[in-house]
């Protein structure tokens, strides 16, 4: 397993590599985060061991079972884990979200952003929050409207406890990854609006792009890519 896992992980990093020089980037400007929905610890631990240092988890449930037995496995080997959520969140859910992650990619309502800030408080330290939006006008994907996002970004720069880093999007799937190019580059100008119009803001993150589809996202500006089945393989029970 740590050999095929080192493998998968050199080949995503050396897809963002040419990507990023084809856009005239950096490859270390751009994070990569290991979606483990519905993949086990061990595999999870495998690819840490070969040096992936972000994790992404869609549900809290299982990320609450899955991060102490990844901790477990790990040990006392490297660095800890950053582990981000990048699916819908249940705003019941905000007080376990903010005890498991580092990073939440997905708020998109105020209610949300106001229950992670107060749970978050409780704990003592800031959480990392990007705003989701959905470009796609898919309501199974979740993410606020663009137009709703200037005054959801009022309500979390007045959270003392949630950092505002940036947008995510998820973008309608189709099996030409140039497809994906309006949404990636439609956030890019949503993100540098705002920040023109917001006295102040800025917003440095844009988590985009997934296994098929990330080099385009690296072109767009994508400084997060959610990568998945081309870290893991298949999903377990797919």
């Amino acid at each position: 397993m740590a050999d095929g896992a080192a493998a998968r992980l050199a080949a995503v990093r050396a897809r963002i590599a040419v990507a990023a020089a084809r856009a005239g980037r950096r490859a270390d400007e751009i994070t990569l985060v290991g979606v483990a929905k519905r993949q086990s610890a061990e595999a999870v631990a495998a690819l840490a061991g070969a040096g992936l240092g972000h994790v992404g988890e869609n549900f809290v449930q299982e990320a609450r079972a899955k991060i102490p037995r990844v901790t477990e496995l790990r040990g006392s080997e490297g660095p800890p884990l950053a582990w981000h959520f990048v699916g819908r969140l249940q705003t019941n859910k905000a007080k376990l979200a903010a005890e498991l992650f580092a990073q939440v990619e997905s708020v998109d309502r105020a209610e949300l952003a106001t229950a992670l800030d107060r749970h978050t408080g409780l704990l003592g330290r800031p959480l990392d929050v990007l705003l989701q939006v959905n470009l796609s006008g898919e309501p199974q994907k979740g993410g606020a409207e663009p137009d709703a996002l200037p005054a959801l970004i009022g309500v979390v720069r007045a959270c003392p406890h949630l950092r505002l880093r940036g947008l995510m999007t998820v973008p309608a799937a189709s099996a030409d990854p140039e497809a994906a190019r309006p949404a990636f580059a439609r956030l890019r100008e949503l993100r540098d609006a705002l920040c023109r119009e917001a006295g102040g803001l800025t917003l440095p993150e844009l988590s985009m792009g997934m296994s098929a589809d990330l080099e385009v996202a690296i072109e767009e500006g994508a400084t997060i890519v959610r990568v998945g089945t081309a870290l893991f393989g298949p999903r377990e029970g797919t």
